[in-house]
């Protein structure tokens, strides 16, 4: 509601008619500051026990005037007489117009008028104060048709403002809205490109799954037999990684112990490969392992540390996966003991805009997307490095402990 601009108009409305005004809400406590209000009455309101009084007179004013929608003219505790418009928007009371303080004419016919002035008791009362009594009698006499008229104007007037004040705010919220929906639109195309591009590298693995696995357990019984053992756990090893891979449950999250196997698994055919260059720990106690967690979060993770900390070195290096709770969310920290990352790469990195060879590397770019757009912007992926020699980087994952699958 526009206070101030209700102010100027009822001010201005008090000296063109000469009448007392207010503003008051349903309780009766004024919004608006008093305007015309005579010496007694500011008298009286200066007296917290009588101010009470007041108040509560013009709240029966206006819910007396909100029982028909129309203004209603009562008499308060001090035996003046004031007009009561309510305010109403869509159906919600919002306080009323208080018009008036003034006496009517002896001989004046005040249609509906309703007497508030003994409700109180008289013990204690403006009535037995001498100077009240001496400013009293100083009140001006205003015909009943000019109080009625000035009350009904008021009225009409300050209703189209609230009534205007509320339009814009409902236009200023469906606007805000309509932003937020845009931007929530946006963040989703995003986000189901990225999981097109996921399904599309996936399929390039799909020449014919059932054919790739017979094959993998043909060679895995063959090694057995030969005594290969080894290459039996290589072989098994790598079949469970593309059966994580090409899973089609139709879910997108899967306890954090898959992810966690799926790791060994990857790592475990990534020391054949490179050998005694880096070691690598799965830290990860068993009570956070059915915590459920995004589908392939963690190989991104680590597949940099492998391309940037790992391989431009010939030994040492080390890939440290850890996962605690701060007691909402679970927290798993992937650190390396490479050479760190430029604030520059970082950001380039997050935008999905860093190069590595003659492609994009998307892989962290993919994973802080569907972090944040399962959880929230609180939950991005956080990337620390000093950026000196054999400091590392450290990657920080977060998604809540418990959450409803089913709300994705």
């Amino acid at each position: 509601m526009s206070t101030d601009m209700l102010q100027k108009v009822q001010d201005n409305f008090s000296v063109a008619v000469g009448v007392a005004m207010v503003i008051v809400d349903p309780e009766g406590v004024p919004v608006t500051k008093p305007s015309g209000f005579s010496s007694f009455c500011q008298s009286v309101r200066a007296r917290g026990e009588w101010r009470g009084r007041c108040f509560h007179c013009d709240a029966v004013g206006g819910k007396t005037a909100l029982s028909t929608g129309e203004p209603s003219i009562y008499r308060c505790h001090a035996q003046l007489v004031d007009f009561a418009a309510p305010i109403i928007v869509r159906g919600e009371y919002l306080g009323a117009v208080i018009c008036g303080q003034v006496k009517l004419a002896p001989d004046e016919v005040a249609p509906g008028l309703v007497d508030f002035s003994d409700i109180f008791p008289t013990e204690a009362s403006w009535s037995e104060d001498p100077q009240l009594l001496e400013l009293h009698s100083r009140v001006a006499e205003v015909t009943y048709e000019r109080l009625r008229s000035a009350a009904y104007s008021l009225f009409y007037i300050a209703s189209h403002i609230v009534e205007e004040s509320y339009s814009k705010g409902v236009t200023e919220e469906l606007y805000t809205n309509n932003l937020r929906l845009a931007e929530e639109s946006k963040k989703r195309a995003e986000l189901e490109k990225l999981l097109r591009e996921a399904e599309l590298q996936a399929l390039s693995y799909q020449v014919n799954p059932h054919f790739l696995f017979n094959v993998l357990n043909t060679i895995g019984r063959l090694a057995l037999v030969e005594d290969a053992k080894e290459t039996e756990n290589t072989v098994y090893a790598f079949s469970d990684m593309m059966r994580y891979i090409l899973k089609k449950n139709g879910s997108q999250f899967v306890p954090l112990r898959t992810e966690v196997d799926h790791m060994r698994n990857y790592l475990h055919l990534l020391k054949l490969r490179l050998g005694d260059r880096f070691e690598f720990a799965l830290n990860v106690p068993e009570e956070f392992m059915q915590v459920l967690c995004p589908f392939m979060v963690l190989q991104p993770i680590v597949e940099n540390c492998i391309n940037y900390a790992i391989e431009p070195r010939e030994g040492g290096g080390l890939i440290d996966v850890t996962a605690y709770t701060d007691g909402a969310d679970l927290i798993v920290d992937v650190v390396d003991n490479g050479d760190g990352i430029t604030p520059e790469r970082k950001q380039e990195v997050l935008r999905g805009e860093a190069d590595h060879g003659d492609r994009k590397s998307i892989g962290i770019y993919n994973v802080d997307s569907r972090l944040r757009y399962y959880f929230g912007a609180n939950h991005g992926l956080e990337i620390v490095s000093p950026y000196r020699h054999g400091r590392g980087t450290l990657v920080r994952l977060r998604f809540p402990m418990t959450f409803d699958p089913a709300e994705f």
